[in-house]
């Protein structure tokens, strides 16, 4: 298996990553993923963008341009002859010895940057059936829009909700829902649909921009702002949004179905749009 390690393809088995690395230490640095359709890469452009800008809400420098990155990772994606599946990317600050707290001088480390690609399919039959969820409490720090390698708050909630038999974690912050366990969430309400608004709170999904386009070409309203945890008796949909996973309807929440338990018709009509954005 090949991989991206800096701007070198190698063998995976080559990659040595430092015990001081500060991702390793600290989780400080970045992620993207994003997915491959006929071996192209979706919305390449505002993976990067996100990526640049959490880069200078952290202080980090990325050590490539967007052509560079771009064109390392078109041919990772050629090498391991990817037609449908998934690119990771991180970026750590780097290596600094001894440990320290503090951030270190700009040109003082080199980042690092690592990136693997998988083949994956689309989850036909979840995203006809849906998922189970339950709601956990958001314990997050406040960062939320950024997207860093400190996932522990993340994977601790997903975590709650798998122990208590359910596929994912919806977040609630003081009384309203931020977003799922890895995913922008969605409610259908009086046929509009109801998104937290971007902001610290939440990372503003790549999915997320795809969909609105979407929902403005069908003349669907979106409503931006928090949905109180009170409102769920008047959720008629339900679904998650991520680059992965695309359109995940949420089907029962903490044991109760929302309306009969099945995807509803805006969410297959997004599902189906969104998927004829990426042929």
């Amino acid at each position: 298996m090949h991989v991206l390690w800096k701007d070198k393809i190698v063998e995976r088995d080559t990659v040595k990553i430092d015990i001081e690395d500060r991702a390793y230490q600290y989780g400080d640095g970045l992620y993207e993923a994003m997915r491959v359709y006929n071996s192209k890469m979706y919305m390449f452009d505002e993976h990067f963008d996100r990526l640049d800008r959490c880069a200078k809400e952290i202080r980090l420098d990325l050590p490539f341009t967007r052509a560079e990155l771009k064109a390392n990772l078109e041919k990772l994606i050629a090498v391991e002859s990817i037609k449908e599946g998934e690119v990771y990317l991180q970026v750590s600050r780097g290596v600094k010895s001894p440990r320290d707290h503090h951030l270190p001088l700009p040109g003082t480390v080199e980042p690092v940057l690592t990136a693997n690609v998988i083949t994956i399919e689309r989850d036909v039959e979840a995203q006809e059936k849906g998922h189970t969820s339950c709601i956990v409490q958001d314990q997050r720090w406040l960062h939320c829009n950024i997207k860093s390698l400190s996932l522990l708050g993340n994977v601790l909630s997903l975590n709650e909700a798998v122990e208590k038999g359910y596929d994912d974690a919806l977040l609630v912050r003081d009384g309203y829902f931020t977003e799922a366990s890895a995913s922008n969430l969605w409610f259908v309400i009086d046929g509009k649909l109801h998104t937290h608004e971007d902001g610290n709170l939440v990372l503003p999904g790549i999915t997320k921009i795809k969909l609105r386009e979407i929902a403005k070409s069908l003349g669907l309203e979106i409503v931006e702002k928090a949905v109180p945890v009170t409102m769920l008796d008047q959720v008629e949909e339900c679904f998650a949004s991520n680059s992965v996973h695309e359109v995940m309807p949420i089907v029962e929440i903490d044991g109760k179905p929302v309306r009969d338990g099945k995807r509803g018709p805006i969410t297959k009509l997004l599902q189906d749009k969104y998927i004829e954005a990426t042929l």
